[in-house]
């Protein structure tokens, strides 16, 4: 048995890639840039890549206004995430900008805020610094890193830092 790296890519027709992505896509949200990277990983010929995606758009499999909608209450909720790191995965995903754009106006920014006062205060409690300078810093690049706007990152730090008793 040869090691997985070894193995001959095994490459998929555009109708088994039809089918496998309607599969994957039932399962899940699928942006319209995972399928095409999908199918490219599969080896689909790329002249034949934008006909199976348009026939997954067609039939409702994949819609990218309804995957960014989605993701965005996902990172922004349960994972956390400032509303820059979550455009920028979207982007990467190849999510239209003007569907991240609509995609990110559901963010409550009252929400946003006291998310990110939540995830200061978890943080300052493991950080070790040796004063208040360096330990204002380490949580402003660990907010920054979330993906949060730097006018929210200093009204949480402000919040967050006079209100700590170490």
């Amino acid at each position: 048995m040869l090691p997985k790296s070894l193995k001959p890519k095994r490459t998929k027709t555009p109708e088994q890639a039809l089918t496998a992505l309607m599969r994957l896509a039932a399962r899940s949200e699928k942006s319209s840039g995972d399928a095409l990277r999908l199918m490219q990983n599969w080896g689909v010929e790329p002249t034949a890549r934008q006909g199976v995606l348009q026939k997954l758009i067609d039939n409702k499999f994949i819609d990218d206004r309804r995957y960014a909608e989605a993701y965005v209450r996902e990172k922004s909720r349960l994972a956390g995430w400032g509303a820059r790191k979550i455009a920028l995965q979207l982007r990467i995903k190849g999510v239209a900008q003007d569907v991240i754009n609509e995609a990110l106006r559901q963010i409550d920014d009252s929400d946003v805020q006291q998310r990110l006062c939540d995830k200061l205060r978890r943080k300052i409690k493991i950080t070790k610094a040796s004063s208040d300078f360096e330990l204002r810093g380490k949580l402003f690049r660990y907010a920054l890193s979330q993906g949060y706007d730097y006018d929210q990152i200093n009204q949480a730090i402000a919040q967050v830092v006079d209100g700590f008793d170490g």
